[in-house]
């Protein structure tokens, strides 16, 4: 599970901005009990802010760090694709990354500080027995090892300047670097914000997409094999097609079935796909295209939260309310709570404008964001945001809207009425 991620010189982002899944409230079932931390974390944070707030921006950072992790040994042969802060001395100035995770009980940190020219350090620790040890760190190319970690020395032999270690590292299937490698690589990022600049294209011109269609679907094909959550942490007996039916019945859109065709006629390569619709006397196949932006939205939806919640890993959704009713919103940000539908720990990050989803938060859930006067973002913790403690008890969505803790959209309309002659 993700403890912090910390982002600093990126994008909106100029001074150091951190987002914590540690629970402050830890007397409810949402709060997973760390041992090892003395801490519980939490499956759900949320980002709240106006528009051009650096809400996405946030999504885009850790997302960043996946696809550096991912291709940085095959795609940054000539500059690394980093997008500093575009003004004062951001441009001129490395940016920084550090992602805190516990996995299998045992507490990872990673920090990376890089610009486009090449990597200035980058770090790895683990804390057993609370004590924080190396297993790598790298000065420009100058990388050490923990005593015992032969297994990875072939990474000097790649390490570039702009080569990420631990994307050479992990590729020696080194539990202590893979594990961690890996819960960073099964991050999924949905939702509208601006692709990572981490994603270039290969040399064949093709470019790595995520295709959330195509990730439900796997879902959805007939098989009589077990559910592959069935190792004993969920109830037995239902298939993956199952348990893909059971959440897409959820939203309640009269939808019975799914039918998935095998490409037909010359040069066809995609599979149709047709929503079987109830009514009071007929079952009747749609064709997907035709379904509402709502529907097709909580389709795509499907297959990465499965996914999720099968390898309790991190899923990032940039405007959750996005063509989603705030019901359904709801009910996702409950499948995470849930210890009984999500008991691996994965963790739903998401941004939204929908104030009533503050309803289904709890106070240490929420975060916010807005713009400083130099233009950059700020991203505080609503449970201190403006040095002001939130109680436990208050009405989130009405102490929001009412102003209580800024990070509201300020509507000066005058320009707009100046410009069209309506006053002087």
């Amino acid at each position: 599970m993700l403890i912090r991620f910390e982002v600093s010189n990126y994008r909106s982002i100029a001074a150091p901005a951190e987002l914590s899944m540690v629970a402050i409230d830890r007397d409810r079932d949402a709060a997973r009990e760390q041992p090892m931390l003395n801490e519980s974390l939490l499956p759900v944070a949320a980002v709240f802010g106006p528009n051009a707030s650096g809400k996405s921006t946030i999504i885009s950072a850790l997302t960043w760090v996946r696809d550096a992790v991912r291709y940085s040994l095959r795609a940054w042969d000539d500059e690394i694709p980093i997008e500093p802060f575009a003004f004062g001395a951001g441009p001129a100035s490395p940016s920084e990354f550090t992602v805190e995770s516990v996995i299998d009980g045992i507490r990872f940190e990673y920090i990376v500080e890089l610009d486009a020219r090449k990597v200035h350090y980058e770090g790895l620790f683990h804390y057993p027995e609370k004590k924080r040890r190396r297993i790598f760190e790298r000065e420009h190319t100058d990388l050490k090892l923990q005593r015992g970690l032969g297994r990875i020395s072939g990474t000097r032999e790649l390490l570039t300047e702009r080569t990420l270690a631990l994307s050479i590292a992990r590729r020696f299937d080194e539990p202590l670097v893979s594990g961690f490698a890996r819960s960073i690589l099964l991050t999924q990022t949905l939702g509208s914000a601006p692709r990572s600049a981490a994603l270039r294209r290969n040399r064949d011109g093709r470019q790595f997409l995520p295709y959330p269609e195509k990730s439900t679907l796997r879902w959805f094909e007939e098989s009589d094999q077990p559910s592959l959550f069935d190792d004993g942490t969920l109830p037995a007996g239902r298939t993956d097609r199952d348990r893909a039916l059971a959440l897409l019945r959820l939203a309640d859109l009269g939808i019975d079935e799914v039918m998935i065709d095998a490409p037909s006629g010359p040069g066809a390569l995609a599979r149709r796909i047709r929503l079987v619709h109830r009514s009071a006397e007929e079952r009747t196949p749609l064709e997907f295209t035709a379904e509402s932006e709502g529907t097709r939205t909580w389709f795509a939806l499907i297959g990465p939260v499965l996914n999720a919640l099968q390898e309790g890993s991190l899923l990032l959704v940039d405007e959750l309310d996005a063509s989603l009713h705030p019901t359904l919103s709801a009910q996702l940000i409950h499948l995470f709570q849930d210890p009984d539908t999500n008991p691996r720990g994965a963790q739903l990050i998401f941004t939204s404008h929908d104030t009533s989803l503050l309803n289904h938060l709890n106070r240490d859930e929420v975060w916010l964001t807005e713009k400083d006067s130099a233009g950059a973002t700020r991203l505080g913790a609503l449970a201190e945001f403006a040095g002001e403690r939130v109680r436990k008890s208050q009405n989130l969505e009405t102490a929001y809207l009412h102003g209580r803790f800024g990070a509201l959209p300020q509507v000066d309309q005058s320009e707009l009425l100046r410009s069209l002659g309506l006053i002087g």
